[in-house]
Order: C-alpha cells, then structure tokens, then sequence
C-alpha cells in the first residue's frame, strides 16, 4: 500500500481525511499532530486515541516548541513584528513551522503523499502547499475537502456511514491557541462592525489591582522575569503568559488581507507576546540608534508579510533574519512593566547601553557636548539643502 501522511488535528476535517484516504483511496494513512504550544497532554492523549479509532497505520506527536521559538518567534521579537501594527502573528507563523515538521516526517517514512485539511477559502491551504512544494516537491499533496469543495453536513453524513459518531457540533467560536497567541473566530469576526463577547475569549478576568513586572532581555530575548533567569526563552513566555492572561490584557481585533485577496477579521488574545514585543520596543528606543531603529521598521513589516504568507523560506528571510539577529548587540537590560485589567504599562528600562546618558545632555534641559555656537552652525547647514531649493524655486511658490 502507498502512503499518506495526514496533518492531523482531530476534527471534523482532518477525520474525514483518515477516514476517505485508507477506506475510498486504499492508502495506508501515518497521521501526524505538531505541538506549537497549544495542546495540553491530555489533549495529544485525546488525539491520538481518535486518529487510531479511525484506522490509521500510525500516529506521531512532533513537539516543535523550541523549534518554533529559535525558527520563528525569536526573529519576530527582535523585529517587533504586529501585522497591521496590531496582530502578533501567532496561526499564521505555527503553520509554516507545522507544515515544515510534517514535510519532513513525510520524507523521512517515505511516503508518497501527503494530506492536509484546509478548505479552500482560508490562508492555511496556500501555506502548507507552498511549503510542502518547496520542501517535499516530488511528494504529491492531497487536499480533500477543498477538493471536494464539502460541506460539515456531507463531511458528518459519510463519517456516520463509516461507522463514526463523535460528537462533531460546531462550536460557537474557533479557537487556535499556541505559545504566541490564541486566535478567536465567530459571527461576529464575520462582521465589519461587531466585536468578540467577553466570554468567547479562553482566558477570563481573574486579577484585579496592578502588579509590577521586570523583564529582562540580553541581546534582545527574554532570559529573565522578577530576577528568575531562564535558560529556555519558551519557559519564559509560557510564565509570562500564565502573569498576564488573568489579567485579561493583549485583546484586539486584526483586520487584514488574506492571501488569497479578500478581506479577513479575527480576534485574538496574547498577553505574553504583546507584552513582550512592547517591552522589548521599549528597550530597543534606548539602546538603538535612529538609522537602526528606521531600518528595522522597514525590514520587520515586510518579514512579518512575508512570513504570513508562507514565503519563510525565500532566502531573502534568512538574510533579514541576519541583519535583525545583529542590530540585538547592545539590546540588554530590565523593563519595568505594570499589569492591570485589561492593559499594560511600559514603565521604563535600565541598561548599560542606554543612549540616553546624562553625560552627554538632557533633551530640553542641558548640553554637555555641545556649544551654542555648534547648534547656531549645525542648523544652518542641516537646512542648505531646503534653503537651495526655495532660492532656486521661489518663482513656482
């Protein structure tokens, strides 16, 4: 029998997939699920009960959490990356480290295709198949229910037929948690002008008051909260997380182009990573010069882009990664943050590398290194240009 590694979550999707591939395509079916950080134990448990209830010759959990954190998140961190300059970018970035695993479990079984669940109306089918035809492009992909162009009711009429009756009722809200952020989808997200109820959101308001924080990076990643140091970075955004979430803060509706071209709408809650990303902006103002701070704007929005549309492995984002990796050297020191319902403060920063240094001057108050006569001088040939232009010009004003 040929082989298919099927993408496999559990879900309606996915077991129609195990069940259509080995009983109508007689192929012998290796699901796989890859853990980002959104699954608990008794939930991977779950899972690989259902998929062998469902025939498969195999399953295999793959755990890329430090995979993901040193491939995707790290650079995410250190470029500051919010698509739109509000959503942190926490599906779309799992699935290009989940279809990579799954690329490379298919080669290293040696199967002949491989499978995976998505519909043909979202972002998560152009991703898998560009990564699976860049990686694995002698393997042909199989993609089902966007082939078939099915409805939950076909997909549950022929489960039922094939002799499986979980309970697949669609829930109210889609919910895709991981380690950099839960994303929340429901009626509402399907409109222009609704927001998400309080309660469709996986973490409640628990904590009331403020509580303080302080964060430490070393060459931009968090290595250090309340004095703990951590030697694994994911250690420290799952702590994190479990401070801020009670909290109820890194709430917001993204509001984005989809790749395929129309519009989309999702909620989401990150507490960690939106804390994360603005402590270490923060930290970055202070320690970065203004030329470093331009450039890495420029460069984080298009690799955010570009790694939303599954395009990580253009060698242009190894080269950005490059230059992100290094513009970190001097960004070093404490971030003082206060947590309260539903919002966050960035307090201010310590460190080493800290150009704003009193020794040099105070902005509005003091000049130690220059003289009134060097300003006098510098403002007249800081203008020359523009000056030039007007002199030449004054006839078209």
């Amino acid at each position: 029998m040929k082989k298919v590694v099927l993408a496999f979550s559990g879900g309606l999707d996915t077991s129609y997939c195990a069940i259509y591939l080995s009983r109508e395509m007689g192929l012998e079916v290796h699901s796989v699920i890859v853990n980002t950080g959104g699954f608990s134990p008794e939930e991977i448990a779950e899972i690989e009960r259902r998929a062998y209830a469902l025939g498969v010759a195999s399953h295999k959990c793959i755990d890329v959490r430090d995979t993901y954190y040193e491939t995707c998140i790290k650079y995410m961190i250190f470029g500051n990356v919010l698509k739109n300059a509000t959503y942190p970018l926490s599906v779309s970035s799992e699935r290009v480290c989940q279809a990579t695993a799954i690329a490379r479990y298919a080669e290293q079984i040696g199967a002949d295709y491989v499978c995976h669940g998505s519909t043909g109306a979202g972002n998560d089918q152009v991703r898998f198949d560009m990564i699976f035809n860049t990686l694995i492009p002698n393997i042909p992909v199989i993609a089902l229910v966007r082939e078939k162009r099915l409805s939950r009711e076909e997909e549950i009429d022929y489960l039922r037929k094939h002799g499986v009756q979980y309970d697949f009722k669609k829930a109210e809200y889609s919910i895709n948690q991981g380690i950099w952020g839960t994303s929340v989808g429901g009626k509402e997200t399907l409109t222009s002008s609704q927001t998400l109820p309080e309660s469709a959101y996986p973490s409640q308001l628990t904590k009331e008051g403020s509580e303080k924080v302080e964060l430490w990076f070393e060459k931009g990643e968090l290595k250090g909260i309340n004095g703990k140091k951590y030697a694994n970075p994911v250690e420290a955004i799952l702590d994190l997380q479990h401070m801020a979430a009670p909290y109820a803060i890194g709430r917001d509706m993204h509001v984005g182009d989809t790749i395929i071209g129309i519009k989309g709408r999702v909620g989401f809650e990150a507490a960690a990573p939106m804390v994360i990303v603005k402590a270490h902006h923060m930290l970055e103002k202070h320690t970065l010069t203004k030329w470093q701070l331009f450039w890495k704007d420029q460069i984080s929005a298009f690799y955010g882009n570009y790694l939303h549309e599954g395009q990580y492995y253009d060698p242009v984002m190894r080269d950005i990664e490059a230059m992100l990796e290094s513009s970190q050297r001097t960004v070093t020191g404490k971030v003082f943050v206060e947590l309260h319902p539903y919002r966050f403060v960035v307090v201010g920063i310590e460190s080493e590398h800290d150009l704003m240094a009193n020794a040099f001057g105070a902005y509005g108050e003091m000049n130690n290194a220059w003289t009134a006569d060097d300003v006098k001088g510098f403002g007249k040939i800081f203008g020359l240009q523009t000056m030039i232009y007007h002199k030449v010009n004054k006839d078209m004003e």
